[in-house]
């Protein structure tokens, strides 16, 4: 059996890519000719919750807590851990696939891209791209990725201009039995057991509440519309209905009122964690009381981490009179399809993905749109355009029945010829089935694969340009390159907008770095001592700051006039060395580390054998390390004692 590996969110998980993952996988796993590890963005290697999947299951994460918070010190570096880099080596040793997907944003299969073993077994990159220009990561990696798919053909058509005609276009899957459209009786019932109005209008909205939907278009574009369709007069009850978090993004309440939208018209997604029933209603709060099992405090609005399954989702669909999408730009926006899917009239900007959606014969009104460019990205984003929005709404809300049944049966046919798992997953299955195997030696790759040293003690010249600054910092300290585009990099310039002082920066980039060094490269203190004068060596520790360093000069010819048959080491960064250049009582001066600190680990203790005699550590309280021991061997008087 050939080995798959996809890198992507967890099919457990109620994201794009989550879901996806579960609708492919399911389908490949049914055919019994694969072995399938997935490799699950953003979970801990060895959640317990992943042992639920027909297939195996492991996360991107550490388990271990204390290596998850090394880890998460740096965004940067998290972000990257969190999407698989982190654990990928030591996943490939253990699984040798014979395939590897990396689904995922293109920035979240960067550091698979590098690795030895990418262009010597099957692998591909399946990912989404929203927005013109196109990511530089994603043209400049093209030449290196084989196998190079795109979930929509808005970002194909532009790699092929510019060069790279090898890109193909391979949608996103999505199950069409999990949606369809339901009979008339069990819509009414839907309505009545949710207490809306038989005749009610239902404008939907499936999204996460995040910048890329644009909640205040859609608002505004609704009340135009209902102030021209003159909808309520006419004896019809307009709502929207927003299947979103509301503890997170825009503050939907808030933009309603300006918009003149009464809260009461503003229906929302409510599921209970305890018996996981949903509620359609209004808006107030969460944790609130389960009317199906009466859980106090169970019932959340829907998210990312809780949410309702795919056949109630079909129920919330079929609740809904058209569906409306604006949105700035989006890889494939999955609520489309599966609007369409029930037959749904959608409103669809027809920018990014949405050029797709709103193709011929797909069933889509397309809503105009405005450009801008997004602040620090420059990427081209989508505006849309309220007036566009009133006149789709009441373009539907007049259509004749009979013209509505129609348009709908078109938009679930294009979903399924275009978008189905039984589509795509045949794709891959031809794909895989056609390719030939190839053998890879991991356990080499493993070998030869080494963690690069990082610079805790790296000059960093003064820069005027924060942007330098902060991309010399990961450059020189981290040894690491970082773009503009990286969340790690958005971040700190956040933070120095926000007055962080650069030296605070700079301290935690050093931090970052020893730590890492201390992990993947850690000091043997026996490499910096010489054979011949075991048993006759003291250490002298001060790590900083300079003013120190010095005025322990004055303490060395005391301590080998005591000691004059011992040799006297120094430790101390490297940034003080010459200070201690050519002092004639020190008999080698090595770099500093934080286990110097510990003084008994230095001298021994009971049976176990210490590097030196004596161990001085005056940069340290008495109080918190016992570093007046020094096996007994002492002759430091208490008034000279007193000194250090």
């Amino acid at each position: 059996m050939k080995k798959l590996l996809f890198q992507t969110d967890s099919s457990l998980a109620k994201t794009g890519f989550g879901r996806n993952a579960k609708a492919l996988l399911s389908y490949l796993y049914k055919t019994k000719k694969y072995e399938i590890v997935q490799y699950c963005c953003g979970t801990d290697y060895a959640n317990p919750i992943l042992k639920t999947t027909p297939w195996k299951s492991i996360g991107t994460l550490p388990s271990d807590p204390q290596e998850r918070h090394q880890i998460g010190q740096d965004p940067g570096q998290a972000r990257v851990a969190s999407y698989g880099g982190y654990l990928i080596d030591k996943v490939m040793k253990e699984e040798k696939p014979d395939f590897y997907f990396g689904v995922q944003d293109i920035w979240g299969t960067e550091f698979a891209i590098g690795k030895p073993w990418f262009d010597k077994i099957n692998s591909v990159i399946w990912t989404t791209l929203d927005s013109l220009p196109i990511l530089p990561t994603a043209a400049t990696n093209a030449p290196k990725i084989k196998n190079y798919w795109i979930w929509s053909s808005f970002a194909t058509k532009a790699l092929h201009k510019m060069g790279h005609t090898h890109v193909k276009t391979v949608h996103g899957c999505i199950d069409p039995n999990c949606f369809f459209k339901l009979d008339d009786e069990t819509r009414l019932n839907l309505r009545a057991k949710n207490n809306i109005e038989e005749d009610a209008f239902i404008v939907g909205f499936v999204f996460r509440n995040q910048l890329r939907k644009s909640v205040p278009n859609l608002l505004e574009g609704y009340a135009k519309w209902k102030k021209t369709s003159q909808i309520e007069k006419k004896g019809r009850k307009p709502y929207l209905l927003f299947h979103t978090y509301w503890r997170e993004g825009w503050g939907i309440h808030k933009l309603a009122k300006e918009y003149g939208i009464d809260k009461s018209e503003i229906l929302t997604t409510h599921v209970c964690k305890k018996c996981g029933e949903y509620e359609i209603k209004k808006y107030d709060g969460e944790e609130k009381a389960c009317p199906s099992c009466s859980s106090k405090e169970s019932q959340v609005t829907t998210n990312v981490g809780f949410g309702v399954r795919e056949d109630q989702l079909n129920e919330i669909y079929n609740l809904m009179d058209v569906y409306c999408h604006p949105f700035t730009s989006g890889g494939q926006e999955i609520p489309i399809q599966e609007a369409k899917l029930t037959e749904l009239i959608t409103l669809v900007t027809s920018y990014s993905c949405g050029e797709e959606s709103c193709e011929e014969g797909s069933g889509s009104i397309p809503l105009d749109w405005a450009e801008y460019r997004e602040h620090q990205t420059e990427f081209i984003k989508a505006s849309t355009c309220p007036d566009s929005i009133a006149k789709g709404l009441d373009e539907v809300y007049n259509l004749a029945p009979s013209e509505k049944e129609k348009v709908g049966k078109i938009s679930r046919q294009w979903v399924i010829d275009n978008f189905s798992v039984e589509t795509i997953g045949k794709f891959f299955e031809d794909f895989i089935d056609s390719a030939e195997k190839k053998e890879y030696d991991f356990e080499k790759d493993s070998k030869s694969d080494t963690k690069k040293r990082n610079h805790p003690d790296a000059f960093i010249p003064h820069i005027e340009s924060d942007s330098d600054w902060i991309l010399t910092l990961y450059r020189d300290i981290l040894a690491t390159e970082n773009h503009t585009n990286d969340e790690g990099y958005k971040t700190w310039m956040t933070n120095l907008s926000n007055k962080v002082p650069r030296k605070q920066v700079e301290d935690y980039f050093r931090k970052v770095a020893r730590e890492h060094n201390q992990k993947y490269f850690p000091v043997k203190v026996e490499d910096f001592l010489d054979a011949e004068d075991a048993g006759k060596r003291i250490l002298y520790v001060m790590p900083e700051s300079s003013v120190d360093v010095f005025l322990s000069t004055a303490l060395f010819k005391s301590i080998k006039e005591k000691y004059p048959e011992y040799n006297l080491y120094v430790a101390t960064k490297p940034e003080n060395y010459q200070i201690l250049e050519g002092n004639e009582y020190i008999h080698k001066v090595i770099p500093y580390n934080p286990q110097f600190d510990n003084t008994l680990a230095l001298e021994g203790i009971g049976d176990r054998q210490g590097y030196f005699e004596i161990a001085f550590t005056p940069h340290l309280t008495s109080h918190r390390l016992n570093n007046y021991i020094h096996n007994e061997k002492d002759k430091i008087d208490k008034e000279s004692l007193c000194t250090f």
